[in-house]
């Protein structure tokens, strides 16, 4: 689909105030517009402002017009091996073979549907796929971010509108040490694993800024992207 025109800080993503906080069900009948967005550093942050700005918070998730969706979900089940160079800082999680694209799709495709989903969960500290899922009901927009979503065509195809977060590289390696350290790992080995993986795949597969971004902006402060809040 071609891009669609970026909304302004004035222009609401609802038709008006009752469509943004009814909390009465959507018919799963009507495919939701899906709007594809690429955060390249931060990314869950910018997403949760967006969330916080069109009052999605207070709404029950089973009714929210507005849904995240994170690459993260899926990356591939590891083997013995693969495991066990990933314990050791060893395992490339940044390159597009890392992440499961099939189901990633088929997960985006059930939304577009106005299908009811399960999402994978991930556990970063043990490198592997929970059996617990994450249930995602339909909603008129989705928010897909993550570092590497539009390397695959087919999948994003399927994006409204696909917006490209800048941040200087200093914030993005100190976002990411809180991120990781947060989900408990070890700095050394998240640093380690910056110089040898992180930096090096950004470099390849996100840089420069491919001619399909749709939108391109700067990010020092969450309140960048919305003058008025």
């Amino acid at each position: 689909p071609p891009c669609l025109q970026a909304p302004s800080c004035s222009t609401p993503l609802f038709s008006s105030e009752a469509a943004r906080t009814s909390r009465r069900p959507f018919s799963l009948h009507r495919p939701p517009c899906q709007r594809g967005v690429l955060f390249m550093c931060p990314q869950s942050t910018v997403c949760e402002k967006i969330m916080e700005l069109l009052g999605q918070n207070e709404v029950d998730h089973r009714q929210r017009k507005l849904v995240i969706l994170s690459q993260d979900r899926f990356y591939k089940v590891l083997t013995a091996e693969q495991k066990a160079k990933a314990l050791k800082g060893q395992y490339n999680f940044d390159h597009p073979d890392a992440f499961d694209n099939d189901l990633m799709h088929r997960t985006l495709k059930n939304i577009v549907e106005g299908k009811t989903v399960e999402v994978p969960t991930y556990d970063f500290v043990t490198h592997s796929r929970l059996p617990e899922t994450t249930v995602v009901y339909p909603a008129d927009v989705v928010l897909f971010e993550g570092i590497l979503v539009f390397y695959s065509q087919e999948i994003r195809d399927m994006f409204h509108l696909r917006l490209f977060v800048d941040t200087d590289s200093d914030v993005r390696l100190s976002r990411r040490v809180l991120r990781d350290v947060h989900r408990g790992r070890d700095l050394e080995q998240i640093l380690t694993q910056y110089t040898t993986f992180v930096k090096p795949a950004f470099e390849e597969f996100c840089l420069p800024v491919p001619p399909f971004i749709c939108l391109k902006t700067r990010f020092s402060h969450t309140c960048a992207l919305f003058p008025t809040c």
